[in-house]
């Protein structure tokens, strides 16, 4: 069964334990909200981006599908792990900076994972992270990347160019771009991979450049759905109403029609019209 923006609305909704009423509560009627999650009415970019937010759905703030070993020790892989999946970016960059852990790293790859981790922690532990120490450490994932991660390699790619656009920056950025994006369709399938997509298309979102953030995040959403994936779904459908609002170059009306022919398309489902 086709994974549906109201599947996935639905899902998240469940592991929030809202209601319906909850979630719709000053966006929507609940016989609508009802009839988006039964796949009955397809909603447009401004209700979408509306219930996301409710949903507490983020641009930048997800977890890895896979996680990597930073270290030769098991028991910190698995903090490492753990702090990352609970978004406890404070105490993840104070495990890292410890020197019985940074003792313990005892190969190229478990450097490339050590610095990438690092990264994220430097970013999300403080309101104002310092960029450069941030671009530093993926700098050193990168130069220490290996062929048995190339999934990370992308991902420390695209999140640079990524880091990189959001700060106004553009130089280099879209080459960072389409180097993480080089093959990837042929690449063995990890769904690490759905992230480069997502942030790719987020990249030129913070470029100003909508359209073509909605070429990448279609091939990403494509990309995802043929490997039978939902992982990051609900987010690049998020990042979507964005871009789709942040094109502007159309009637609301138009946009919801062009939203519900993409979707009839990509899920080979009957959209029913109200």
């Amino acid at each position: 069964m086709a994974v549906t923006i109201g599947s996935l609305l639905k899902r998240r909704r469940q592991e929030l334990k809202l209601t319906q009423t909850q979630l719709c509560a000053g966006i929507c009627s609940q016989s609508m909200l009802s009839a988006i999650e039964h796949d009955q009415y397809i909603p447009n970019a401004q209700l979408l981006i509306a219930l996301s937010h409710r949903l507490a759905l983020t641009l930048d703030t997800f977890s890895l599908a896979t996680n990597y070993a930073v270290s030769g020790q098991p028991s910190f892989n698995a903090q490492t792990i753990a702090l990352c999946n609970q978004h406890r970016y404070q105490e993840l960059l104070a495990l890292l900076l410890r020197a019985d852990v940074i003792a313990s790293i005892s190969t190229t790859a478990q450097t490339q994972s050590y610095y990438y981790y690092l990264a994220v922690a430097q970013l999300q532990a403080v309101p104002q992270p310092d960029l450069a120490k941030v671009q530093g450490s993926l700098r050193l994932s990168l130069a220490s990347a290996t062929t048995a991660q190339p999934a990370l390699t992308r991902l420390a790619k695209v999140t640079y160019a990524c880091l990189t656009a959001k700060s106004g920056q553009t130089q280099g950025v879209m080459t960072q771009v389409d180097q993480a994006l080089a093959d990837i369709e042929s690449a063995p399938f990890d769904e690490n991979l759905n992230i480069v997509f997502y942030l790719a298309a987020l990249t030129n979102y913070y470029l100003d450049k909508p359209r073509a953030g909605l070429k990448q995040l279609t091939q990403g959403i494509d990309f995802i759905t043929a490997h039978d994936s939902h992982y990051l779904l609900a987010n690049c459908y998020y990042l979507r109403a964005l871009l789709t609002e942040s094109a502007g170059t159309a009637p609301e009306k138009k946009q919801a029609h062009d939203h519900a022919t993409f979707l009839a398309e990509l899920f080979h489902e009957k959209v029913y019209k109200f």
